[in-house]
């Protein structure tokens, strides 16, 4: 596989988010606008590529019975540094926004699903920049979908206000029934215009099937 087409698939065809339906506790908790999807977005993209790097490495010499706990302890330590750039160097607001769900990177199923779906399997390279397209296909999903509730919920795109006239807010798009609202017509969406696509294939559209029980081996 080429690695364009490695990269791709996390934007598209495997897109974490629309396709694979991962990492549902942040893209629900962290989307009511679009400054904290980019952050969100950007941490777990560092994460995923300096974790599927690393784990890539070390895949041949870490015995088969630890390695889940090896890969935890490999992506906590790229958490870790993340958090404290974003400490060190993110503006207060966004750092106090993002909150807990900094930390709880560590046990995101999309992180730990890469490496053990395609990290483990492949080489350095390829490991890479399959992390980069996972996570930036990641972070398109949700800062499409901040960006919708921010608008959809006070007229404001990035914190700026586009319509000055809207003096109130539609929360109920900024509280957890409106994310999954939302979420719920963007899933429906991406998979009309798979299954279009499908069909003027002559198939039946199916989703990836990379990450169901019958080719992960977290739980053997």
């Amino acid at each position: 596989m080429s690695l364009f087409k490695v990269f791709s698939n996390g934007i598209w065809k495997e897109n974490p988010t629309l396709v694979l339906v991962l990492g549902m506790c942040p893209t629900l908790a962290v989307s009511s606008s679009g400054v904290k999807s980019l952050g969100m977005g950007v941490a777990t993209t560092f994460v995923l590529m300096g974790s599927n790097f690393v784990i890539s490495l070390i895949r041949n010499i870490v015995p088969q019975k630890i390695r889940i706990p090896c890969y935890i302890i490999v992506i906590a330590t790229f958490v870790t540094i993340v958090d404290l750039l974003l400490q060190a160097y993110a503006p207060p607001a966004l750092y106090n926004a993002l909150g807990i769900f900094i930390p709880l990177i560590v046990v995101n199923c999309i992180v730990l699903g890469r490496a053990e779906a395609f990290a483990s399997k492949n080489g350095p390279v390829s490991s890479l920049f399959d992390g980069l397209g996972m996570g930036l296909g990641f972070t398109l999903s949700l800062l499409t979908l901040g960006l919708t509730r921010e608008f959809l919920c006070a007229g404001t795109l990035l914190e700026v206000k586009m319509i000055t006239s809207w003096k109130y807010e539609f929360m109920l798009l900024n509280q957890a029934p409106g994310a999954f609202m939302v979420l719920g017509f963007f899933l429906a969406g991406m998979n009309y215009i798979n299954m279009r696509k499908a069909a003027k294939q002559g198939k039946a559209y199916a989703p990836p099937p990379e990450l169901d029980c019958r080719h992960c081996r977290i739980c053997k």
